[in-house]
């Protein structure tokens, strides 16, 4: 569902406010010079795991964890150590887009049980490994992974509006979008600063009010109304 993709921009702001996670970033820059193309190769990355064959999904998985070996030092913002292959620091990563994609799937397509919930979970696990998480740090359900999520950002500094996470927001807020997604992007970009969790909204500074609550709550029930009558083309992501 492309609406899902929503989730991938609300994510990215979340990995972006972790400072040893910007860190990373700001060692590759590959983001500023190309943050769409990161973008693709992270969903081409996800696409491969989950409908490829498993020498594909092995291939780009071995790919994402050679690059990751090479992102390492110390962070000069906090001073301490980031590790792209550091096992709390992945789950970070994995936790953040699998809790932003089961969100917005509930938004705009239908509600899920708890139960299909864990079991999107449980799967989902198995592509966490691939890329190195250790699964025995991962929590058994959806809850307690979204619950692990929260806690670990109400600790003191560890959410920080970094000069990584600045220029991701400028870039979800209207930085070189590609040109076939520039119509829908502002809609993409509110949904996903609006959406945040409240300790995330405060380090971006966004303020939260009932003309905004209207607008997001009118348009996403909009558009969880319509999208089962739009064709393949604007509901689904090809293959």
């Amino acid at each position: 569902e492309i609406t899902v993709l929503f989730g991938g921009a609300r994510a990215l702001l979340m990995h972006a406010a972790h400072p040893l996670i910007a860190a990373g970033a700001r060692q590759t820059s590959f983001y500023q010079r190309d943050p769409w193309k990161r973008l693709i190769r992270t969903l081409s990355l996800q696409n491969s795991v989950t409908f490829g064959t498993k020498e594909e999904a092995n291939e780009s998985a071995t790919r994402i964890n050679k690059l990751h070996e090479v992102i390492k030092g110390k962070d000069e913002i906090t001073g301490k150590t980031y590790d792209a292959l550091d096992h709390e620091q992945l789950l970070w990563v994995h936790a953040c887009l699998q809790i932003s994609s089961i969100y917005f799937y509930e938004l705009t397509v239908k509600k899920l049980t708890e139960d299909k919930k864990n079991q999107y979970h449980t799967e989902n696990i198995k592509s966490a490994q691939l890329v190195l998480v250790n699964k025995d740090l991962i929590p058994t359900t959806h809850q307690s992974l979204k619950e692990w999520v929260i806690e670990k950002s109400r600790e003191e500094n560890f959410l920080i509006l970094t000069d990584v996470a600045k220029d991701v927001k400028d870039i979800i807020s209207g930085g070189p979008v590609p040109t076939h997604i520039k119509p829908i992007w502002p809609f993409i970009a509110f949904t996903a600063f609006n959406t945040l969790p409240p300790e995330f909204k405060k380090i971006y500074g966004i303020k939260d009010s009932r003309i905004k609550a209207m607008i997001l709550s009118f348009n996403l029930g909009l558009l969880k109304f319509t999208r089962p009558f739009l064709p393949p083309f604007f509901r689904l992501i090809a293959p």
